[in-house]
């Protein structure tokens, strides 16, 4: 009984892999499909978002009037103004550096000191001290130093970019205070972009963007994680190690 019973376990487990090797050699051969239209709250990210948000304002309203209440102008400005707007920033740095430095010291020192007189004391010193013929030099240094230092840096860096932030606060004299983040994922790497910094309203253009060579304490950070990344990281032996080896 026991026998027939491993027998058809074993028998079930043969046929459930080669169904699941039939699948895979179906979906190796077939074009990949679509998946189903879902629910949208089940993608990634699709989660309820804080962000930023402006002090509420009452407008007041004017019956049968085709005017607004404390409005300066016709047309409204499409322009970020308040906290919570957003606006695009152009991410443009082409900045080329070389260095060369070389530094030569040398330094060489002597000094000399003679024994004239020892109160009386030189011949009996002399006939005691073995292979001493004369006292005339008591005392004789001398020292010599040098170094030598060469450096230098070569450095090129081209980064175009287009990044949309969030304005976050509005500071007492006016400028605005931004911040975005933009993530990118490409099989199974991440690509993350992160700015911040502080403008001025006289500097968002027309169309709404303004370029990072106008941001105040600019933070500007691109950089990745995952696979590619992890392979191209030293591996966190060697990097304790290269932390607490002094040479």
């Amino acid at each position: 009984m026991r026998k027939s019973t491993t027998l058809s376990t074993f028998g079930l487990l043969l046929a459930m892999s080669g169904l699941a090797a039939c699948s895979t050699a179906n979906s190796l051969l077939s074009e990949p499909q679509l998946t189903p239209i879902s629910n949208p709250d089940t993608i990634v990210g699709a989660v309820p978002v804080t962000a930023p948000a402006p002090q509420y304002v009452q407008v007041e309203q004017a019956p049968n009037s085709l005017w607004r209440a404390g409005a300066r102008g016709f047309f409204k400005d499409q322009r970020a103004s308040t906290i919570g707007d957003i606006l695009t920033v152009d991410i443009n740095i082409t900045d080329t550096a070389s260095l060369s430095n070389s530094t030569s010291t040398s330094r060489t020192g002597a000094q000399d000191a003679e024994v004239t007189g020892l109160f009386g004391l030189q011949e009996p010193l002399e006939q005691f001290l073995p292979g001493a013929n004369s006292l005339g030099t008591g005392l004789g240094t001398s020292s010599s130093s040098s170094s030598q230092g060469i450096g230098s840096v070569n450095r090129a860096e081209n980064i175009q970019l287009t990044v949309a932030a969030v304005i976050t606060d509005v500071l007492p004299n006016g400028n605005f205070v931004i911040a975005g983040s933009q993530e990118v994922k490409v099989n199974a790497e991440v690509r993350e972009l992160v700015v911040s910094g502080i403008i001025r309203p006289e500097d968002i253009s027309a169309t709404n963007t303004i370029m990072h060579t106008q941001l105040a304490q600019a933070r500007i950070s691109y950089g990745g994680r995952g696979d590619l990344s992890t392979i191209q990281r030293p591996g966190y032996g060697q990097r304790v190690v290269q932390k607490v080896m002094p040479f």
